[in-house]
């Protein structure tokens, strides 16, 4: 009896770690090409032409927002900080494919996503970006294929946006720039695709 008990103790763990395995996606291989990742990750494509779809927002920006957000790494978070060798905790609650914190990630999940939605969900995460989107666009009157100002408004927030404080941040303008700059070479490489 100890030995079955043992086998199936054994099983159980194999089959619980293959179950986390199999959540987890990997990066795309070649990041920068976006023909080249919808060809990788087909499901992907068509997440995409989904939420172009319902959302009407150009596939370019809010893919060029979760490359340079997560890298498409689906669980990233900010690392942990530590005291000496204690850790006590992250530097915010920025979480999966598009770094959403709680509290926006939260009032997209109440204003349109769902009980099941979660932000290591990559088609989750690009209705979530491109909702971000549409809402700066009413917030704050920034158009929605203005990439820099948009991706300022992600990165600072809506009010954080209105009070300018981006404008002491050279590297988050840098960042914003390289955002806009993706964004460009991602509309372009669309163009050209072969899907």
């Amino acid at each position: 009896m100890n030995v079955i008990n043992r086998i199936f103790k054994i099983f159980f763990i194999m089959l619980l770690s293959l179950s986390f395995c199999a959540c987890s996606t990997s990066p795309p291989k070649q990041p920068k090409d976006l023909c080249a990742i919808f060809k990788e990750k087909k499901n992907w494509y068509n997440d995409a032409q989904e939420v172009f779809d319902k959302r009407k927002v150009p596939i370019n920006i809010p893919m060029a927002f979760i490359y340079h957000e997560s890298g498409y790494v689906d669980d990233a978070r900010p690392p942990m900080r530590w005291f000496l060798f204690i850790p006590y905790g992250r530097g915010s609650s920025a979480y999966g494919y598009p770094q959403a914190q709680d509290p926006v990630w939260d009032e997209y999940v109440d204003e349109e996503g769902g009980f099941f939605s979660s932000r290591d969900d990559f088609a989750d995460a690009l209705d979530f970006v491109s909702w971000y989107i549409l809402k700066t666009n009413k917030v704050n009157g920034v158009k929605i294929t203005d990439v820099y100002n948009q991706y300022l408004n992600y990165h600072e927030g809506w009010g954080g946006f209105k009070k300018k404080s981006y404008k002491k941040n050279k590297s988050l303008i840098k960042l914003a720039k390289n955002v806009e700059k993706t964004a460009g070479e991602y509309a372009r490489q669309m163009r050209n695709c072969d899907l």
